[in-house]
């Protein structure tokens, strides 16, 4: 049975748990070890902490045993042009044993219910280029390019193609 909820801070831990597992299980092998290294050592339960205590992001976590996934939805911060009243989706990571049941889908629900409850009318996010799996998840929800950028682990930079959605027409 998995169960949803806001995060607190005492998550953060687990948050940075499933952050290191997912993202070494799905991009470790592009990287050099000390790039990943190196970036992953950014990614610390005090920087998760301490944005789970900024109201400017949000975070949608999946339980059952232990934390099966999580998303995080911040101010935008992509290097791209981006309309006014714009949320971006930081992080929707899933652990693999979780993957197919419905986790990402119902983390993708809240986060597109969050974000129109809160009055925006796009949602953007990056993915590698390479990960199709992703892109297609993303495309499924009308999700369209709309640019690309260099997202930076330790010195290596992966092309990542930036995505966004339309939440809500202007006029509405």
């Amino acid at each position: 049975m998995i169960s949803y909820r806001s995060a607190a801070p005492r998550d953060a831990d687990a948050i940075a748990s499933v952050f290191r597992t997912s993202f070494i299980d799905t991009f470790g092998h592009l990287y050099r070890p000390d790039d990943l290294e190196d970036f992953l050592a950014t990614m610390t339960a005090e920087r998760f902490r301490a944005e789970i205590e900024d109201p400017d992001h949000a975070f949608w976590l999946a339980w059952a045993d232990e934390l099966a996934g999580y998303v995080k939805l911040g101010p935008p911060q992509l290097p791209v042009e981006t309309p006014p009243h714009t949320i971006e989706l930081c992080q929707l990571y899933v652990l693999k044993p979780w993957h197919g049941r419905g986790v990402a889908t119902q983390l993708m629900q809240w986060a597109m219910t969050y974000a129109a409850e809160r009055g925006a009318r796009h949602i953007q996010l990056s993915v590698y280029v390479d990960n199709h799996r992703a892109r297609r998840f993303y495309e499924r929800y009308g999700f369209q390019a709309v640019g690309r950028y260099d997202f930076m682990v330790g010195s290596h930079a992966d092309e990542d193609v930036v995505l966004r959605h339309v939440v809500m027409q202007a006029d509405e």
